[in-house]
């Protein structure tokens, strides 16, 4: 088999444009199995994976899981809400606790930018970054270009806008890095207090009006407002910010061309997608949630058999 050219999932940005489609076509395999009447297979059997979640999830954990499971492999579940964490006890105490039980990989979830680069460099055991704050999700991102893809059959070239809270996103910036590698045109689209000032040093173009910005792109990907990260106000109600910004039939349907609607979920119905949208058949939402558990079968997988 082939080999990733990293020994843990950290990020998109430290990750090659081979490793990305070494995923991507692992993935693939991984989807028709999990179509097949028996939906298991032994590839991670004796191994066991942590699942470390220091942050509420429940999709990309239930995803995991699934994932961990279809693999065969022996998890362990930790919700740092019900744990010693609470009693002070510190991450890397935490973690070296967990891997006495003799763990082979961990999944993890932080709310602290760069906890997954931390803890690589502290622990022995490989490392998936399930999210770290506002820095990176690199399996949404890899999942999102699995999604697209498969549905428009290629990403080299394809204009992909991602819209909304790009500040406090990141799934934004894992896409970003995920896109460019794979040849797309990426722009992002949100209000300017919304648009963090270092995007356009990633070779990124900035669209403030949404009317325009989807004129411009194949691929339309809209973020939740990340309300719970932000801790001032950064436009005045979520009724004006979905009059500005939010997607719905109506603008879908005045655009004269399809185009592909993405969210990495949760939605949140009715402010940066209408409830008919979501629902459309120009969605691809829940084939991106389909997709995440190959995906992220295909990331275990290829970590569990890189030579050290």
């Amino acid at each position: 088999m082939s080999y990733l050219s990293q020994k843990h999932l950290l990020g998109i940005k430290n990750i090659t444009k081979n490793d990305i489609e070494l995923i991507l076509s692992t993935a693939q395999n991984f989807k028709e199995v999990i179509n097949r009447p028996i939906k298991k297979v032994p590839s991670l059997r004796d191994i066991t994976v942590a699942n470390l979640f220091f942050e509420n999830s429940t999709r990309t954990r239930l995803s995991f899981e699934l994932a961990q499971k279809r693999l065969s492999a022996d998890v362990i579940n930790f919700s740092a809400s019900n744990s010693s964490v609470k009693k002070g006890e510190t991450l890397v105490d935490t973690v070296n606790n967990i891997l006495a039980m003799k763990v082979d990989m961990i999944v993890m979830r932080h709310s602290s930018p760069g906890a997954a680069i931390f803890l690589s460099k502290k622990v022995n055991a490989k490392i998936v970054n399930a999210g770290d704050g506002a820095h990176e999700h690199p399996t949404q991102a890899l999942l999102d270009a699995f999604s697209i893809n498969e549905k428009l059959g290629s990403i080299k070239d394809k204009k992909i806008v991602i819209v909304g809270d790009i500040l406090h996103s990141r799934v934004a910036l894992s896409n970003i890095f995920c896109l460019q590698k794979l040849g797309a045109k990426v722009k992002v689209c949100g209000p300017q207090t919304l648009i963090p000032k270092y995007i356009t040093s990633l070779g990124v173009e900035v669209e403030l009006d949404l009317k325009k910005a989807l004129e411009w792109c194949d691929v339309a990907n809209m973020l939740r407002i990340q309300l719970e990260r932000q801790d001032i106000k950064f436009f005045p109600s979520l009724r004006e910010y979905s009059m500005l910004y939010g997607l719905n039939k109506q603008i879908l349907d005045n655009l004269g061309k399809k185009i592909v609607i993405m969210h990495p979920g949760p939605i949140n119905r009715g402010v940066e997608i209408t409830s008919d949208v979501a629902d459309s058949n120009q969605s691809i939402i829940l084939d991106q949630v389909e997709n995440g558990v190959a995906v992220r079968m295909a990331v275990m997988y290829l970590l569990a058999g890189k030579q050290e």
